[in-house]
């Protein structure tokens, strides 16, 4: 089986974590790079998280801190969401993995360079999967537009077509950075968009924890504990069982079958009162709005729980 090259590009945060374990736990990926931005925490702890993940599940891709900030605004992080570290619940040790460094010289490597070299020197196109706000993305295709032509895709976790979590009309990773998401939305790359629609159905259930737990090993009961402190927050609010928002944007590229999907074109809104960051659906059948992006809308729940579990176990 050919695996897709991807670089993931991310903001850990606890359901980014677990975007990455299922990402290396696939058969049919082959992660090229991990790239780091400030977003849920500051880059500093997102990036720590980052280190700290992958070193707990034997992973150390080259790595690169990304920016620190959106591209216009200044960062708004998720401390109530996702704790004080940015990866509250599960313990995990340091780690002495460093970020890529350049050669000859020992500087560290900046995100948007590492993705465009591995980008431009790949021998085939590279799919890109943002689980955060989109400042590296929006800084890399302007900075190097040339990148564009060997992206195959770009497969992200962002926006809300009914509604927004962090407004009443945005979701956080596109309200965090609206111009960088506005960037990549027109940047004429073909995007599978996996919005609060489908994630908020991708819930993990008590019994869902439970069972991870009991299946054992040290990658399952480290989710299991990421999963536990994100619970507790989203019960808290209302909801049955915790989102497990950015896993959607890995699953979808290595369980299609799982999303039901619809084809829109999507508008960032970068200037609203009360709507800055809503990702806006041209839904009108009548019109010609030529669609840019495959939208999931809904998930097969259980298969989805399946496939996070079955890839904890390839870790043991």
């Amino acid at each position: 089986m050919k695996k897709i090259p991807i670089i993931m590009d991310c903001d850990p945060g606890h359901d980014d974590a677990i975007a990455l374990v299922l990402a290396f736990a696939s058969e049919k990926l082959d992660v090229k790079a991990v790239t780091v931005t400030g977003g849920n925490q500051t880059l500093a702890k997102t990036l720590n998280n980052a280190k700290k993940v992958l070193s707990y599940i034997g992973k150390r891709p080259p790595l690169a801190a990304g920016a620190d900030k959106p591209m216009f605004r200044e960062l708004e992080v998720a401390e109530a969401v996702h704790g004080e570290s940015g990866l509250d619940g599960p313990i995990l040790p340091e780690t002495d993995y460093k970020e890529e460094r350049t050669f000859p010289g020992g500087e560290r490597l900046p995100a948007v360079d590492l993705m465009r070299r591995i980008i431009l020197d790949s021998p085939e196109p590279i799919t890109l999967v943002p689980t955060g706000p989109l400042t590296n993305l929006g800084i890399l295709f302007t900075a190097y537009p040339e990148v564009k032509k060997n992206i195959a895709r770009i497969s992200l976790m962002g926006g809300g077509i009914e509604s927004g979590n962090w407004s009443a009309a945005a979701e956080f990773n596109i309200f965090v950075d609206p111009e960088a998401a506005e960037i990549v939305f027109t940047s004429g790359l073909p995007i599978i968009m996996s919005p609060l629609d489908v994630s908020h159905k991708a819930l993990m259930m008590p019994g869902d924890l439970d069972a991870l737990r009991k299946q054992g090993g040290r990658v399952s009961v480290m989710v299991a504990e990421l999963v536990e402190f994100f619970y507790q927050y989203h019960i808290a609010q209302g909801f049955a069982g915790a989102p497990l928002h950015d896993p959607c944007a890995v699953a979808a590229l290595i369980a299609p079958e799982l999303f039901k999907t619809a084809e829109y074109h999507i508008s960032i809104e970068t200037k609203g009162k009360y709507t800055t960051g809503m990702t806006f659906a041209d839904r009108r059948f009548w019109t010609n709005a030529k669609p840019n992006a495959t939208v999931c809308l809904d998930i097969d729940r259980p298969g989805f729980i399946r496939l996070i579990a079955e890839a904890c176990k390839t870790y043991d």
